[in-house]
């Protein structure tokens, strides 16, 4: 069992030899096609055996061309009857190295072993579906928290809370939410464009502080409603900006 006779693959968890390989083996005089028609007949595809394609090389002027050639995928019970059809010592030959690859493919520690290779490879390959499964809904839950987050929020916010999320200075969100058309600048103060005007979007709150001289002042801020916290969030989320906590490159 050293030597080699014939290459058995295993494809779902069956052993199966190639057609032309046992048909070589076996040294068969007539045409591949012509063996095959007269010796697969009572044979059932699909059951016994499986159509394939193989590529071979053959010169062509010189040169080397690609053909692809028919085969079939027997399983070693048909292999072992066409050895016995050929009726020639080679056929007993390849019979008898047939019949001691299936007892060792069949033998009860190579069995449990098979077995124990496919729980193996289906637990592997449940654990990567369930790893997937969980950073999806890792992402999913990240991105349900922060919406929570506003949808849970009444108080109307400064934009510097706001930019704290994205990771920004106030200076800097206020600048960006500038660039996606969202405000402009009047008289010192972000106002929305006219396309967000009057949709609740923002409130205004009065900032008091004192000056160098010990004089109060108040100065009117924007204010981000619950409302327009979903617009910011909507809009950068379009260009592909996100919360710190939706970010992947932030652990």
């Amino acid at each position: 069992m050293n030597n080699e006779l014939i290459k058995v693959t295993v494809k779902n968890d069956q052993q199966l030899v190639s057609a032309r390989d046992l048909y070589k083996g076996l040294g068969i005089k007539r045409r591949f096609s012509a063996w095959w028609e007269q010796n697969s007949d009572g044979f059932e595809e699909n059951s016994d055996f499986t159509s394939v394609l193989i590529s071979t090389e053959v010169q062509n002027n010189g040169g080397v061309q690609v053909r692809e050639l028919q085969d079939y995928a027997l399983t070693i019970d048909m292999a072992k009857q066409l050895c016995l059809l050929s009726r020639t010592k080679r056929g007993k030959e390849y019979r008898e190295y047939l019949i001691e690859i299936e007892k060792k493919w069949n033998d009860p520690q190579n069995v449990i072993q098979r077995a124990m290779d496919i729980l193996h490879s289906e637990n592997l390959q449940l654990k990567l579906e369930n790893k997937s499964l969980s950073r999806q809904l890792e992402e999913s839950n990240k991105k349900a928290s922060y919406l929570d987050v506003i949808l849970g929020t009444t108080d109307a916010m400064l934009t510097t809370q706001i930019a704290m999320d994205y990771g920004y200075s106030a200076r800097e969100f206020n600048k960006l939410l500038h660039r996606m058309k969202i405000q402009h600048k009047v008289n010192g103060q972000w106002i929305l464009y006219k396309a967000y005007m009057g949709k609740k979007y923002t409130t205004t709150k009065m900032y008091s502080y004192t000056d160098k001289h010990g004089k109060d002042h108040a100065k009117p801020l924007t204010a981000w409603t619950q409302r327009g916290r979903r617009l910011i969030y909507d809009v950068l989320k379009v260009n592909d900006v996100l919360p710190l906590i939706e970010r992947e490159d932030i652990a």
